[in-house]
């Protein structure tokens, strides 16, 4: 196994530890490794892959969820820099419905984050020109798409550092209702 999984505190979210394999040249490190993520229920290809830079520490992106039928797993990685990848649970009827989990991601530490469907996601740059990688099984669609607002008092994300820049679009995102009963996966 190339990859290395470790549970967190909310069923079906994973660490992902790699392995990489270093000689006198540099490194070679696996990103996706298909047979190591099937067990942990990533059954679909990859339909996207996406890099995102973000230019100064403590910006904040997310967080993102896209509704069924394109619902999405997401395998993230830091390839630059330093990041606080974040993620919360939105299942309907889970134990664990509004918990959150973080997990810092560097080139470094190698680590990456599995977040399964039904979850939202983000993150908060650490430091200036912070670059990842994440691959997605779903296709983004626009009108499937959903957020949760990243200071929403329900969900109580503490983000290490203030928020420097975060989008108009993330900053509309609505707050968590009292009658909000999840996402049926």
């Amino acid at each position: 196994m190339s990859m290395h999984i470790l549970d967190t505190p909310i069923a079906g979210l994973k660490i992902v530890e790699r392995r990489p394999h270093r000689d006198e040249r540099g490194f070679l490190v696996r990103l996706f490794d298909a047979a190591d993520l099937r067990e942990c229920g990533w059954n679909r290809p990859i339909e996207q892959i996406n890099h995102t830079h973000t230019r100064t520490a403590g910006t904040i992106r997310g967080m993102h969820y896209q509704l069924p039928p394109y619902a999405e797993m997401k395998l993230v990685s830091c390839i630059r820099g330093k990041i606080w990848d974040v993620a919360v649970d939105l299942r309907a009827g889970s134990p664990t419905f509004l918990h959150w989990h973080a997990e810092i991601l560097s080139p470094e530490n190698g680590r990456a984050l599995l977040v399964p469907e039904g979850f939202a996601h983000g993150f908060q740059a650490l430091e200036d020109d912070s670059e990842i990688v994440y691959c997605n099984s779903a296709p983004y669609a626009p009108g499937s798409e959903g957020g949760v607002l990243y200071c929403d008092k329900q969900v109580g994300i503490e983000w290490p550092l203030p928020p420097t820049i975060v989008s108009d679009r993330d900053q509309k995102h609505p707050l968590i209702e009292d009658g909000f009963s999840g996402i049926v996966t």
